[in-house]
């Protein structure tokens, strides 16, 4: 997954950002809500944490923006030294899906960051064995069954696979998928990702009949889209 963190005090970041590459997950850090907000334009996050009290937009004035402003918003955790119930309620009302107060027990950060991940991402997300129509995900096995016939994938062409099925119907931004598969994101990689991203489309046969297809959102990604059958 790919998080976004927010937040003026670079201490506060470091730890943060080293909380989260320990659980698995590529941070990316901004030091004030204006960063973030032309960030969330052009990139995919899974989640954006953030500070209340940040430079040049604030974490309040961020939530109203991405209210209005993005047509795919991330959850967001406020995360702030801020305790008056006033504050607590107004950031809920703004769009926060959590709030958690500073200083908070790095046990209970990942706790609430992982609770957010599995509510966001869906039902079938994080399970062993995925249903999608046609479509059989075994993430033990890391095989895809079609309609009864198992395709063979490489190990790389399974993560691009099962990450589109995670987030189908969601644009994602070509750097999100370079990073959340091969975590760079070098101009180098562009090649390999396009190269994947046919052979998967052709192994997997995705195209409207099945129920699939994956489309090029061009200057931004791609995004695997569920077509519904007539």
């Amino acid at each position: 997954m790919r998080i976004a963190i927010a937040d003026d005090e670079s201490d506060v970041v470091n730890y943060l950002k080293n909380l989260v590459e320990e659980m698995g997950h590529v941070a990316t850090s901004f030091s004030d809500g204006a960063a973030l907000s032309q960030s969330l334009v052009r990139e995919t996050y899974d989640l954006v944490i953030m500070d209340w009290t940040m430079p040049k937009k604030d974490g309040l004035a961020t939530l109203n923006w991405m209210q209005t402003s993005l047509q795919e918003r991330p959850p967001v955790i406020m995360m702030t030294n801020r305790t008056a119930k006033k504050d607590i309620s107004d950031a809920l009302n703004a769009g926060a899906d959590d709030y958690i107060t500073k200083p908070e027990d790095p046990s209970v950060i990942c706790a609430r960051i992982n609770a957010l991940l599995r509510r966001s991402a869906g039902s079938g997300a994080f399970e062993a064995k995925a249903v999608y129509g046609a479509y059989t995900f075994d993430r033990i096995d890391q095989t895809v069954t079609v309609e009864d016939k198992i395709v063979t994938l490489t190990a790389k062409e399974f993560e691009l696979a099962d990450m589109f099925f995670r987030n189908r119907d969601r644009t994602l931004s070509r750097n999100y998928i370079m990073e959340t598969i091969w975590r760079t994101t070098a101009a180098l990689a562009t090649r390999t990702l396009d190269m994947h991203i046919s052979r998967v489309r052709a192994k997997l046969d995705l195209k409207p009949e099945n129920g699939f297809r994956i489309f090029t959102v061009f200057g931004y990604g791609y995004r695997l889209e569920s077509i519904e059958k007539r």
